[in-house]
């Protein structure tokens, strides 16, 4: 066997595999399924099974009902199929209503080369990137660094709807522990799911990715806030926060939800030890 078919054969496994695992995490049986994406049955168990290479359109079918890119379906264990920055440039670009050639004529490159920026084949220069993120006013953090808001927001929105995980992963067809996920920060989810939890949320993909500037959130912040954020003892327990993992993190956020659940009532700044 050739190098190509051991490749071939290997990602097929990887397809048949990731297919039942994606499928059932969803909560769909072979027909649910099968129906949802326009093909037997019959022809999706033998496809799960190993028995049926399913061609390219059938494969784009099938990631359609799963609500996701193709490619994904050929991917190992432990990669993630993330938004890319190519694509918040162009979401964007959308959210403003700009097109191509009026975006690329602000950021001072041809259309062409931005179409590439957007369809990830073009990794533009430190210089283009800040003509971009000018152009489209926004931080080129936002841009092109780590969608580190995504999860909060997601969960803030969610909440405000009144919606549990479950319910919300239910009506964007996505599984209820992909949310989680999410909402914690331990995974970077696609824009197309991006697109459907925007979608069942009611608000636009932009709001999701969006990065808040620390400056203007700390203007938000009522005086005697902001006054106890400059002491120093305030201080130190910030300092130690950012040297916790995600797990510590998580326990401290649990911690203050059960003690404010059993000790209901303003607290003021006298009661602080």
């Amino acid at each position: 066997m050739n190098g190509q078919e051991h490749k071939k054969n290997k990602g097929m496994v990887v397809c048949r595999q990731k297919l039942r695992q994606l499928r059932r995490e969803r909560g769909l049986s072979l027909t649910e399924l099968a129906v949802r994406a326009g093909i037997s049955t019959s022809y999706l168990s033998e496809v799960e099974h190993g028995r049926k290479s399913p061609s390219l359109s059938v494969l784009h079918r099938i990631a359609a009902a799963l609500n996701l890119e193709p490619a994904s379906l050929l991917q190992e264990s432990g990669t993630v199929s993330r938004i890319t920055p190519g694509e918040r440039v162009r979401l964007l670009r959308t959210e403003r209503k700009l097109t191509l050639a009026a975006l690329a004529e602000q950021a001072g490159i041809t259309p062409s080369y931005l179409s590439e920026i957007e369809r990830g084949r073009a990794n533009p220069a430190l210089p283009t990137l800040l003509s971009l993120a000018a152009a489209l006013d926004v931080s080129l953090t936002q841009l092109w660094g780590p969608l580190a808001g995504l999860g909060q927001r997601l969960r803030q929105v969610r909440e405000e709807q009144g919606l549990s995980q479950a319910e919300l992963a239910l009506r964007a067809r996505v599984s209820a522990g992909l949310v989680g996920q999410v909402e914690r920060g331990e995974v970077q989810p696609s824009l197309d799911t991006v697109e459907a939890l925007a979608a069942v949320l009611g608000v636009s993909p932009c709001f999701l990715i969006q990065e808040e500037d620390p400056s203007v959130l700390y203007s938000r912040l009522s005086p005697c806030v902001r006054q106890l954020l400059e002491e120093p003892r305030v201080q130190t327990v910030l300092e130690r926060l950012c040297t916790c993992s995600q797990e510590e993190l998580r326990f401290i956020l649990e911690f203050i939800d059960l003690y404010k659940s059993h000790h209901k009532g303003p607290t003021t700044e006298k009661e602080l030890p």
